[in-house]
């Protein structure tokens, strides 16, 4: 059947000399992929690879077959076009960690419309920003409350917090158990939003850690989650 909906490019790939395998999260049936016949070939119109930049956000018509791997789009086009998210230095090596994280987290071919408003929302907010050093991390922890394993704020006051257990205690458990800087700022970005996070003020060193802590997180609360292989590139853009 012909589907007709709004996505988000999480990964590309070049196949053979000329084509391209897509995957997207989809508005309505979730994580799809896509092959693109021919669309490394110069030529004036029609579907061309500039449309699939890492997280670009398009509205396209595919042919969807129920059981099978890769799809055939019939029609794209931009839903927006960012004005920076590709061409400035940091916010192009955040596209392209979080497109990776992303890719190795949503794997579902099923539609989740709050996911989808969150990525859609936050991209375009990004995009419209020019302060964006801390923005990955507030990005994936609150995303977290989509994915089933946002932190457990109920006891926000105790003085550890349980990365396994995914809430606050009174005493340290095991080796998971989180303190110090790493404590605070995630009590900092679990109170703020997208517009106060200007307000929460960390290093390089402090955002390097607090990185690998909220990464480690995912490990601990998704099966397969791999660290992404960018992380070490990344972490010398934002050093």
């Amino acid at each position: 059947m012909l589907v007709t909906t709004n996505v988000i490019v999480l990964s590309k790939l070049k196949y053979r000399d000329n084509d391209l395998i897509v995957k997207c999260y989809t508005e309505e049936l979730g994580v799809v992929s896509f092959l693109l016949r021919g669309v490394l070939k110069p030529k004036k119109s029609g579907i061309k690879a500039a449309h699939f930049q890492l997280l670009s956000q398009l509205q396209i018509v595919f042919l969807y077959k129920q059981n099978k791997s890769l799809h055939a789009i019939k029609e794209v086009k931009f839903n927006c076009i960012y004005q920076s998210l590709h061409t400035q230095v940091l916010k192009s090596a955040i596209v392209m960690f979080l497109s990776e994280v992303l890719s190795n987290t949503l794997q579902e071919e099923e539609p989740n419309d709050t996911l989808y408003s969150y990525l859609e929302n936050t991209l375009l907010w990004l995009d419209s920003q020019s302060e964006c050093a801390n923005f990955h991390l507030l990005f994936l922890l609150k995303l977290t409350k989509y994915l089933g394993f946002y932190p457990d704020v109920t006891f926000v006051n105790y003085p550890y917090f349980d990365l396994n257990e995914g809430k606050f205690q009174l005493k340290t458990n095991n080796k998971y158990t989180l303190s110090g800087d790493n404590l605070v700022l995630l009590k900092q970005l679990l109170g703020t939003t997208f517009d106060a996070l200007p307000n929460v003020k960390m290093n390089a060193k402090q955002r390097q850690s607090f990185l690998s802590m909220i990464l480690l997180y995912f490990e601990l609360h998704l099966g397969g989650f791999r660290p992404p292989k960018s992380l070490q590139v990344f972490n010398q853009v934002f050093n």
